[in-house]
């Protein structure tokens, strides 16, 4: 079975082909950062024209370097949220249309349940049940994943996200967008002992998240420094508070994560969305995985952000074990808000 997988949800249009035999077939990504950055952020409207100028010629690009036509794709399965309502709405146009055209079944997938299930497109992917803490741009939390559809929430923040936070804190530090790699960046040249920001909901005794203290405390350190009359806060002085932020939220994701390996009793950790590319949480994350005796999973750093090899991934995995699960139906509507749970299990 070949799946054509359509990723639109945010700023980034991904498109790739998957094959039950033979894996991962050929992927084609375009990113939008560089449009967004004069902004500092996204802006839905000019992402969603961007979508509608790359989706084609992505695809065009994805078939030629697989080397097979349209009429060989079994399935197309594209995301139907949570996303940007205008951004999700070009992909499932587009998935939608081209089934129709090739009278092949069109299969909506979870933006989350693609993070989720990337790590298993690794040369080593991890075997169910395992414990997963998905840190994306806009979510971060743990779960219990035992099979495709069968997830059990234990824990999510309950304010901002962890990259939310990374982008957020940098932007304070005038680093621009993207800002969460640019933090991380940073940070490696910080003094670790210069600044003590807070670890929220450290010992909170549950495995839920929250983020939004820990960037008021970066506001103000930056408001201090203004207070004192330095119109500049110096590089070194920046390098140190950012790596105060991030061996913050390293510490508290890192014990978040051990603490739900041992109330569940599992010994596999899997890592996924945007934040697991990042370079501190996965060197703490090896150390206590070393140290506690467990296992700990990460995408290909090519499939941590949003892509089109996720969504084709996820729904093969679907179609494999309910080949109804795709339809002929081509109507289609999109969830920019889709609590994962909400998925039904196969």
């Amino acid at each position: 079975m070949i799946v054509l997988g359509v990723e639109s949800s945010c700023d980034e249009t991904g498109l790739a082909l998957y094959d039950t035999q033979r894996g991962l077939l050929s992927h084609a990504l375009y990113s939008q950062v560089a449009m967004h950055e004069q902004y500092g952020g996204v802006v839905p409207e000019l992402a969603s024209r961007d979508h509608i100028r790359r989706a084609i010629p992505l695809l065009e690009e994805t078939l030629a370097k697989a080397g097979i036509t349209l009429p060989e794709i079994d399935a197309i399965a594209y995301t139907q949220g949570p996303g940007l309502a205008g951004a999700l709405l070009v992909g499932s146009s587009v998935a939608c249309s081209l089934g129709l055209a090739i009278n092949k079944p069109v299969l909506g997938i979870h933006h989350l349940e693609g993070h989720l299930l990337s790590p298993l497109l690794a040369s080593e992917p991890p075997e169910f049940p395992f414990i997963a803490l998905l840190v994306s741009g806009g979510h971060t939390q743990l779960m219990r994943v035992d099979g495709v559809g069968q997830y059990t929430m234990l824990g999510e923040t309950l304010d901002d996200a962890a990259g939310e936070a990374f982008d957020k804190s940098a932007k304070l530090l005038g680093l621009g967008y993207p800002g969460g790699p640019a933090i991380s960046r940073l940070a490696e040249f910080g003094d670790p002992l210069a600044y003590k920001l807070p670890r929220p909901m450290l010992h909170s005794k549950d495995f839920n998240f929250s983020f939004s203290g820990l960037k008021t405390a970066v506001l103000t350190v930056v408001k201090n420094h203004e207070e004192k009359v330095i119109a500049n806060i110096c590089e070194q002085d920046k390098a140190n508070i950012a790596r105060g932020f991030v061996d913050a939220i390293v510490d508290v994701l890192t014990a978040k994560c051990v603490a739900a390996l041992k109330h569940t009793g599992l010994k596999r950790l899997v890592i996924a969305g945007g934040v697991g590319a990042n370079t501190q949480l996965r060197a703490s994350l090896n150390a206590a995985a070393a140290k506690k005796r467990f296992k700990v999973y990460y995408p290909e750093l090519e499939f941590c952000t949003d892509n089109g090899a996720m969504i084709a991934f996820a729904g093969a995995m679907r179609l494999q074990i309910n080949p109804d699960a795709a339809k002929h139906d081509y109507s289609f509507n999109v969830r920019p808000r889709w609590p994962l749970d909400e998925i039904r299990e196969i």
